[in-house]
Order: C-alpha cells, then sequence, then structure tokens
C-alpha cells in the first residue's frame, strides 16, 4: 500500500493584499477543503501558521497555511512535520504551478522546484523531494520577465473560475489520498 497522506499545506503568502493573487492558489485549495470537511482554523506559533484537522472516512489528516511569507514557508511545514512526526511521503503540498495551463491540475511526487521558492524552501527544510505536490495550473505569462508580478497579481475573473474548477477536481480525489490510494487518485485526477 502506498503512504496516506497525512499532512496538506497550502502554500501562498499572508496578508490582505496577496489574498487574491494567483501565488496563493495552494491557500484557496486547502481553504475549500476545511470548508467542505466544517473545519475551522486556528492560529497556531509553534507551527508558524494556521492549523486544522479533517476526518474522511475515519482517516485524519491535518491542513496547514502558513503564516510566513512564500520562500520561508519550509519553516512551518518541518515545525509541523516534526511535532506529528509526519514523514515527507506522508505530505501533500499544494501550490500555483507556472507549467501547468489554467483551469488544470496536476498531482506528483518527487521533482524539482520548477523555480518555486515556496517549494526550494520546503526541500531544504525537509531535506528531501520525497512529497506530494499538487500542482495548480496558472499558466505563464506571455512575457517571461514578468514572472513575479505576474504570480503576484490576481487572476480575470474568467481564470478564477477555471481555477476554481480545477481546485473542485481536487478536492474529489481526497478521500483516495488519505486512505493511501494515490496511484488511484492520481488516474482520477489526471483523465478529467
Amino acid at each position: 500500500m502506498e503512504n496516506s497522506i497525512k499532512l496538506i499545506v497550502g502554500l501562498g503568502n499572508p496578508g490582505s493584499e496577496y489574498e487574491h493573487t494567483r501565488h496563493n492558489a495552494g491557500i484557496w485549495f486547502v481553504e475549500q477543503l476545511a470548508k467542505q470537511t466544517n473545519q475551522s482554523w486556528q492560529s497556531e506559533n509553534k507551527f508558524h501558521g494556521l492549523v486544522s484537522k479533517i476526518m474522511v472516512d475515519s482517516h485524519e489528516c491535518r491542513l496547514l497555511i502558513p503564516t510566513t511569507y512564500m520562500n520561508n514557508s519550509g519553516r512551518a511545514v518541518a515545525a509541523i512535520a516534526n511535532y506529528y512526526k509526519i514523514t515527507p511521503e506522508q505530505i501533500l503540498i499544494a501550490h500555483d504551478e507556472l507549467d501547468i495551463p489554467v483551469g488544470a491540475v496536476r498531482l506528483k511526487m518527487n521533482g524539482g522546484d520548477g523555480g518555486h521558492n515556496g517549494l526550494k524552501d520546503i526541500f531544504k527544510a525537509l531535506d528531501s523531494k520525497k512529497f506530494y505536490r499538487l500542482r495548480i495550473g496558472i499558466d505563464r505569462p506571455k512575457n517571461s520577465n514578468n514572472i513575479v508580478e505576474y504570480v503576484l497579481d490576481k487572476p480575470s475573473k474568467a481564470q478564477r473560475q477555471e481555477i476554481n474548477q480545477a481546485i473542485t477536481n481536487a478536492l474529489a480525489i481526497i478521500p483516495d489520498l488519505l486512505s493511501g490510494m494515490i496511484s488511484q487518485a492520481t488516474q482520477q485526477l489526471h483523465s478529467q
């Protein structure tokens, strides 16, 4: 049996000025997951973030939104993973992905950071790349010099609806992820 997911982290930046920006797509995902399971968030200083816990088909999973900036996400992930003795293979990091079109979402284990500073910091903090990523497509800007402005900008209304639909599609595989049926979850997600 594959590892079941015990921790889901939504990456983004804290503060109202970033709340609706593309870089916060990971946060949008875990917020929807908590909402769907009627869970609230608690601020937890020792984990440098907001935490919640969900139970799906008797499988417990912790949720984390780091309240650090994106490029310091690793501190929060490592703190909660070490505290609850969660291995990297039991972690799912939800994040925005430039190399995937808007409206698409992909599940992946391992790999590089693709220039994503949040992932870079998590690699360093966990001393591992062996965790799952839920890659929420935001597409690339036409001008590659504008990556930072692009990820820190709000998507159009139509794009946000497509991203929301991708998040809804990803929420459907949560029961499989939590019960350790990751291949099945991946197949279901990627066939949409």
